[in-house]
């Protein structure tokens, strides 16, 4: 029998299905890193979030690891290099919150359009304005998509109700135009788009490629939507671009440091200037993160652990 050992918090449907799965399971999600270091020779199998970073060290240790499972998308905690070297199975589960965060990025995308937030405020304390807080409408718009794996579909779907041309740049895939979507060029994409989204994952080459060299090569004043890894864009320069209005408005689920009480003395004063604007939302890092992406991700990740053990379920 494979033996799991789960080291972060997970929804509890996730013990069931590895039982009736029939894989022994340690459920340790406040296990210490060096806890972690001197049981993983033991586990076949491991269930991660996004606290655990699995690096050299870690893979050293892991003599019996067949494979890692992430609950989740990102995969940027990994050393898929030192992974791959070995062998060992990376599973993630994207299909499993793309949905939610369809939907997150149309709740951020409207309610920035239409200053719900702060017209929501603003009437809860007696204040009643009606022309301060007219809206945008999203017909009409082009949209551009960085990325079109699980969460640009997702997104594009939704897109398709609100009358909107969408634009997708992925430079993984090809000829991947859909009834959702246009495939697209960079270049088309800084020429058309009134509005940016970013579903890529962030590596060496992502980090921090939104700058201001970036934002300067759009046509068009655009609006930012970043649902991905706050590393990914440089909140330095976003804020230049913002007070130059190059860019309109932001939504942002992700920030490039997320542990608010560790901010720098830059990153707080940086982050204090972004909190007062009228034109940034944000929300912390809950995109993909529902009460229903909860389940389903466990499902996605118990059916592709079966599948590389070529067991077939009817269940997952």
């Amino acid at each position: 029998m494979k033996k799991i050992i789960i080291a972060d918090n997970m929804h509890p449907s996730i013990l069931t299905m590895l039982e009736e799965s029939g894989f022994a399971h340690e459920y340790q999600p406040g296990i210490t890193r060096a806890e972690l270091l001197e049981k993983i020779g033991d586990f076949e199998g491991i269930i991660i979030r996004s606290k655990t970073v699995l690096d050299e060290e870690f893979l050293q240790k892991a003599g019996k690891l067949e494979f890692i499972a992430r609950a989740g998308a990102g995969l940027d905690l990994i050393d898929i290099e030192a992974v791959e070297k070995r062998n060992i199975v990376l599973i993630n589960a994207p299909e499993g919150n793309r949905d939610a965060l369809g939907e997150h990025c149309i709740g951020m995308l409207l309610c920035l359009f239409n200053k719900i937030n702060w017209a929501d405020t603003e009437v809860r304390n007696g204040i009643w304005k009606r022309e301060a807080n007219r809206g945008v409408e999203l017909m009409g718009k082009t949209v551009g998509l960085i990325g079109y794996g699980n969460m640009g579909r997702a997104f594009a779907t939704r897109l398709s109700s609100f009358g909107v041309k969408v634009l997708a740049y992925d430079k993984y895939l090809d000829n991947y135009s859909d009834q959702f979507a246009k495939e697209a060029t960079l270049a088309q994409i800084y020429q058309e788009a009134d509005i940016l989204s970013l579903h890529i994952p962030l590596t060496d080459e992502s980090k921090e490629w939104l700058d201001i060299d970036f934002f300067q090569r759009f046509q068009k004043d655009i609006f930012l939507i970043n649902s991905a890894r706050g590393e990914i864009v440089k909140l330095k320069d976003l804020w230049e671009a913002m007070q130059t209005g190059k860019v309109l408005g932001a939504c942002l689920d992700v920030l490039e440091n997320e542990k608010l009480d560790k901010l720098s003395e830059e990153q707080k004063s940086l982050y204090a200037e972004l909190f007062r604007q009228k034109n940034i939302l944000f929300t912390p890092h809950v995109a993909g993160w529902t009460h229903e992406s909860y389940v389903k991700i466990n499902e996605v990740l118990v059916k592709k652990i079966l599948n590389h053990y070529n067991v077939i379920s009817q269940k997952y």
